[in-house]
């Protein structure tokens, strides 16, 4: 499970491009070559903290400035990066990987197996998101030759090797690394403004296809403000979010990728029993611990009118959180949503009854009342959370929204509904958001399932990854149980987002070859293939 930990972005007052020796001016125009690309990008998820990988930089997306063993490609496939082959051992527990020969950090420094194994151990104990519950330790065997052992089986562990960048471990330093990165990607790191923007130049002794461009100024400005620019030319490509994706902006096209990003809202499974996590965060719900509630809100939502009125027609409905762009999508999760009718039958069959007469079901003594909390700097999600809670009301649940920031919200995440963005290429995934011995953990809504932990548990053994999709499907539902709406329901899932852009009309960014989009978005995965037409 991956939740984004970045603080919003400031707007530009000026930036200046040392790289390609000009200014831009938010209100100005500026001149810049040809191979140079100008961005905002991101703006939406926040600038950075760090570009460590360590911390957390860009595990799911291209980190262009460090390399990683593997790749995905368009099609989800293993591709080749710094990785040339690999083998796995017939017990499964041991991955030999063999790394291509003189590859250089950007320092001229030589990278080995050693740099592999240091940034793998490195990460076993980091602040990262990646999920390394299952190797033991990585030993560089030679200067070209990495061995991973792993714990136990781990079906899904490849995933893990696409997504790490690599550090130098002699120049490695953890205090400063993050603000000044070496790395052996397509790009350089040259500098960063921070509230500003990042600067990056093409890495010519790149081993690989190298970018088309000599530099790359990613720019932190936001909502009218990247607008603005654009309209001035100043942007080759500028994210924007969907309520002003409906702009014309001359000598720029709109070009949306369905992701793989769904939004949710997490109910708790459990009741509030004074329990609480190891950093002494509350668990449970009284209200949402109960099945009917939960299915209730599952059937009744309306998932198209919140696309079309919150993700202004830029989204695509999900009821298990996993996009139909992954080959362990289950269909069979799929529901007749907005169904009112069902909904109250669902509450009424449960014993919930509006018995004073104020639209809301009590069950017990106990209203169907709970706080939904969302992030309060992102206005879609409050809009989502508004749209979720009116709709509520129409089969007799009182749903609060209440905006809170990312700090605040970890103090409620468990024993409240919250809205969160998740979404990975790595079906690990399921196991962070629904295995019972995460409870407190990355199972949020302390979901405890035996059969679905068996489904897990075979996945996670099985031969190979796509040999484990039949269980991860299951995790879902298996036709009996499941995490779908029809079964556990521990989560109203709404819509997997699009990636909106808007492009220059002399860059081609290669749409077909794009890689398919994670939590936060992944326009630079083919960054190799844009050029000027």
């Amino acid at each position: 499970m991956k939740k984004t930990t970045i603080i919003g972005a400031v707007l530009v007052i000026a930036i200046v491009s040392i790289t390609a020796f000009v200014i831009i001016f938010p209100h100005g125009s500026y001149n810049k070559s040809a191979d140079s690309l100008f961005v905002s990008i991101w703006a939406y998820g926040g600038e950075p903290n760090s570009l460590n990988p360590l911390d957390g930089w860009n595990l799911e997306e291209e980190p262009l400035i460090q390399s990683t063993l593997f790749k995905r490609n368009h099609n989800m496939a293993l591709v080749n990066d710094l990785g040339e082959k690999y083998s796995i051992s017939d017990d499964r527990k041991t991955y030999t990987v063999n790394i291509k020969d003189g590859v250089k950090f950007h320092d001229g420094s030589n990278l080995t197996a050693a740099d592999v194994a240091f940034t793998y151990n490195e990460a076993i104990n980091s602040k990262s998101s990646l999920d390394l519950t299952n190797l033991n330790e990585t030993t560089a065997i030679n200067s070209t030759t990495v061995k991973f052992t792993l714990n136990q089986v781990d079906s899904t562990f490849l995933s893990k090797l696409t997504t790490l960048g690599i550090v130098p471990k002699e120049s490695y330093n953890n205090e400063t690394y993050a603000t000044h990165p070496i790395g052996s990607g397509p790009f350089k790191f040259v500098q960063w403004d921070k509230g500003q923007q990042i600067i990056l130049e093409r890495n010519d002794d790149y081993y690989g296809k190298k970018p088309n461009f000599k530099n790359l100024t990613i720019v932190y400005l936001q909502g009218e403000a990247a607008l603005d620019s654009a309209s001035k030319g100043e942007f080759d490509v500028v994210e924007v979010p969907a309520e002003l994706a409906n702009r014309t902006i001359n000598d720029m096209k709109i070009q949306k990728y369905p992701s793989v990003d769904p939004r949710g809202i997490a109910l708790p499974t459990v009741p509030n029993t004074g329990g609480k996590t190891d950093d002494g965060v509350a668990i449970g719900n009284n209200v949402t611990a109960n099945l009917a509630i939960r299915q209730a809100l599952n059937y009744g939502i309306d998932r198209d009118e919140i696309i079309n009125g919150v993700f202004y027609g830029y989204g695509s409905k999900t009821y298990d959180g996993v996009s139909n762009l992954l080959p362990w999508n289950n269909p069979d999760a799929v529901i007749k949503d907005g169904d009112i009718n069902k909904s109250k039958e669902l509450l009424s069959a449960d014993g919930w009854k509006d018995t004073d007469g104020d639209g809301i079901v009590e069950k017990d003594g106990l209203k169907a009342e709970f706080d939904l909390i969302y992030l309060a700097s992102d206005s879609q999600r409050q809009a989502m959370a508004v749209s979720v809670s009116d709709q509520a009301k129409k089969f007799g649940i009182k749903i609060n929204p209440q905006g809170k920031s990312w700090n605040d919200m970890s103090n409620f995440e468990y024993s409240n509904g919250v809205i969160l963005g998740y979404g990975s290429r790595d079906p690990g995934e399921l196991k962070l958001d629904y295995y019972s011995k995460l409870k407190g953990k990355s199972n949020i809504v302390s979901l405890n399932n035996s059969a679905v932990d068996n489904h897990i548990d075979s996945a996670i053994n099985a031969k190979t990854e796509g040999d484990s999709y039949s269980d991860w499907k299951s995790v879902i539902w298996d036709g009996t149980t499941g995490v779908a709406p029809q079964g556990d329901a521990p989560w109203v899932w709404i819509a997997c987002k699009d990636y909106v852009y808007l492009v220059k009309n002399n860059l081609d960014i290669s749409q077909g070859t794009a890689t398919v989009p994670p939590h936060g978005g992944d326009i630079f995965g083919n960054i190799y293939d844009w050029k000027r037409t």
